[in-house]
């Protein structure tokens, strides 16, 4: 993550996997993660709008498509690394994977249903500013 006040990239956060609602100092709600800059000393938060959450389906392989989005309030998300988690389910044999890790990037396993090889390759991201 990176302050939006002073720009300093905080390495403590780099991995950081969001949680459900922080409470923000002096009563001014919650977000799903809150910082304060060790630069800057400014409280930093990041909310997911869990309204916006969708699916990336087979339709959608190979394009960009947005996922989630985010409140930030002086936080910038420069990257992002999968972590494990991800659940699939196969188009043809409804069968579901469960409990998928992407911190590689990919990801395969066997339908044994279809008796095809199943997978998720080359993960990529990119962040939009609205």
């Amino acid at each position: 993550m990176k302050c939006g006040n002073c720009g300093e990239i905080s390495e403590k956060w780099q991995y950081i996997r969001l949680m459900d609602n922080v409470a923000l100092k002096g009563g001014r709600g919650s977000a799903s993660m809150v910082q304060k800059c060790k630069l800057c000393a400014r409280e930093n938060s990041i909310e997911i709008l869990s309204s916006t959450i969708k699916s990336y389906n087979a339709e959608d392989n190979e394009k960009f498509k947005t996922i989630v989005q985010f409140e930030c309030r002086g936080l910038e998300p420069v990257d992002f690394q999968p972590q494990a988690g991800f659940v699939a389910e196969g188009v043809e044999s409804g069968t579901v994977f469960s409990d998928i890790n992407l911190q590689e990037k990919d990801w395969n396993d066997y339908d044994e249903k279809t008796q095809e090889s199943v997978g998720i390759y080359e993960v990529t991201h990119q962040f939009v500013k609205c």
